[in-house]
């Protein structure tokens, strides 16, 4: 019923010409510069080292994050269902 044109590419008009051939440029080469005086590498950063006392402050502030974050969302689930079953028992009033 409905079918789509595909386009077709058009053929190239007037004189197509080859791309010109690049030819390599020759590298002149200097003198040898002085070889670089070494560099003393840089000194590696000391890694950190944690102590017990600090793992117990990361994990406990994980756990109390955690636990705030599942007391927040069961403050609000139990706001949410005292305002349905008030709408409900308010609305079985009405009839």
């Amino acid at each position: 019923m409905l079918r789509p044109k595909v386009p077709t590419n058009p053929t190239p008009t007037g004189i197509v010409t080859p791309p010109a051939v690049i030819e390599p440029t020759t590298i002149a080469q200097h003198p040898a510069a002085p070889a670089p005086t070494p560099v003393a590498p840089a000194p590696t950063r000391p890694t950190v080292q944690l102590t017990p006392g600090a793992v117990v402050l990361v994990v406990g502030a994980v756990l109390v994050s955690m636990l705030l974050a599942v007391a927040i969302t069961a403050a609000s689930l139990a706001i949410c269902a005292l305002v349905i079953r008030s709408l409900i028992t308010a609305d079985g009033k009405r009839r």
